[in-house]
């Protein structure tokens, strides 16, 4: 664990002396070394941080993205990694800290690529543009609640069965790309609109017929990627949302929002279904009640 007493300032001093002493680097490097490890240290300290720990790399990942919106080039960008990821290893090689949590993060090539991410904000207008009393309207709102609760895919939105999801339990079971499977938690009010879905307005829309679908158009047909993506257009257009907002923008906020609220990054991982891991796995490495926690502690709408 890392010493306590040690502030990040302490510790970049021990590094520049290590670089200096071991490493022989001149003046001229170590200097930009300093300068690019104080302005990452007041960026954390502007977010409340004031002790680095192995847990960074999210703070890695934003700084650099903040760099970037502040017109730093590519190869500064770079240096400012390079020189971070000097840091967090010498710290990991000293065992002041457990782990290295810049290992992972890539120098950037052409530039780092910002995700389509709203707000908090914006996305509660988008959520709340969905009013009406038709049994469409409810059917909207429940997806989108949906979509943003458990960060899911457009296509593993609509091609979900109504024996994936567990209302008393609070999670849905989704089929992901390559037929990888992970278990997801949703929130209160996502557990609420499906619920009205299900309850007052599947029925009228089944007209009869019958669906393994959990949502469905006009006469129990499946929904389409087609169809919610011009849904999804109406009520960011009904919002007043001013940038393009696609369905995959509510699974970037899921994730962004998640981890800005202090989520740990490995449960948003298992959430999102970017490691390649069944559902047996997600069991045994993530136990599902703290998935669970998780989601309702940090998710906006938990």
């Amino acid at each position: 664990m890392q010493k306590p007493s040690l502030s990040p300032d302490q510790l970049a001093d021990q590094y520049i002396n290590f670089l200096l002493v071991e490493k022989g680097l001149s003046a001229n490097t170590l200097a930009a070394y300093s300068r690019d490890l104080a302005r990452y240290f007041d960026f954390l300290a502007r977010a409340g941080r004031h002790r680095v720990s192995e847990n960074d790399t999210p703070q890695i990942l934003k700084h650099l993205i903040a760099l970037r919106a502040q017109g730093l080039g590519t190869r500064s960008r770079a240096r400012h990694l390079v020189a971070l990821r000097g840091f967090y290893k010498y710290l990991a090689q000293e065992n002041i800290l457990p782990n290295d949590p810049a290992r992972t993060v890539e120098l950037p090539k052409s530039g780092l690529r910002l995700p389509d991410v709203l707000s908090v904000q914006e996305v509660g207008r988008l959520l709340a543009s969905v009013s009406g009393p038709k049994p469409t309207d409810r059917r909207n709102r429940a997806m989108l609640e949906l979509l943003y609760a458990a960060g899911l895919r457009v296509s593993e939105l609509i091609n979900l069965k109504l024996v994936d999801v567990n209302l008393q339990a609070g999670f849905v079971h989704v089929m992901g790309k390559g037929a990888k499977e992970r278990i997801v938690p949703f929130g209160s009010l996502a557990h609420q609109k499906i619920d009205d879905y299900l309850q007052h307005c599947r029925p009228l829309l089944l007209k009869n017929n019958t669906s393994a679908f959990l949502f469905v158009a006009r006469s129990g047909r499946p929904m389409t990627r087609q169809a919610f993506w011009k849904i999804l257009k109406l009520c960011a257009r009904k919002a007043g949302l001013q940038q393009a907002v696609y369905p995959h923008s509510l699974r970037h906020s899921f994730a962004s929002h998640l981890l800005e609220g202090g989520a740990d990054l490995r449960a948003v991982q298992v959430m999102l279904g970017h490691t390649d891991i069944s559902t047996t796995q997600i069991y045994t490495h993530v136990a599902r009640e703290h998935l669970k926690q998780v989601h309702q502690e940090h998710h906006p709408r938990g």
